[in-house]
């Protein structure tokens, strides 16, 4: 299954300039999904991090990644409308720099889901079959208010 960005704002609730997933190319509910964000030099954080040697901040990578791990766990009809929140995030590393025309492209992984409240998720993210980032973040389902 894939999804376009349509499709993805229907199921998190980020938009412009927080939403970081254009695509996801690759979903199994619950298990594993698989999404790309496009970099661009007219995204709107690259005009103010580090001008003229632009690179993607790597807490928008994360970030980037979390989102594709949200959604693999949000299509899931019992879990529509929750906001996954961060809760801990472990072992994360920085590989490479990520740069305008780079296709960042992340690999989520559901290791655990504890009382349909807490979800474990391996991110993996990378440019040209590169490890860019990765970590594992761990998220509390939250209600939406």
């Amino acid at each position: 299954m894939e999804l376009n960005v349509n499709q993805i704002k229907e199921i998190l609730p980020h938009r412009y300039p927080m939403l970081l997933v254009d695509r996801i190319v690759e979903i199994e509910p619950l298990k594993r999904a698989v999404g790309i964000k496009n970099i661009s030099d007219t995204d709107l954080v690259l005009q103010g991090h580090f001008p003229g040697n632009p690179i993607m901040p790597g807490v928008l990578l994360v970030e980037a990644m979390a989102q594709v791990g949200g959604i693999a766990v949000l299509i899931a009809e019992e879990h529509r409308g929750k906001l996954p929140v961060f809760a801990k995030i472990d072992n994360c590393r920085f590989r490479r720099q990520v740069v305008p025309g780079d296709q960042f492209v992340t690999t989520a992984e559901v290791v655990k889901i504890v009382r349909d409240k807490i979800v474990i998720i391996k991110l993996v993210g990378t440019v040209n079959g590169e490890i860019a980032a990765e970590a594992e973040g761990t998220f509390s389902l939250m209600p939406a208010k």
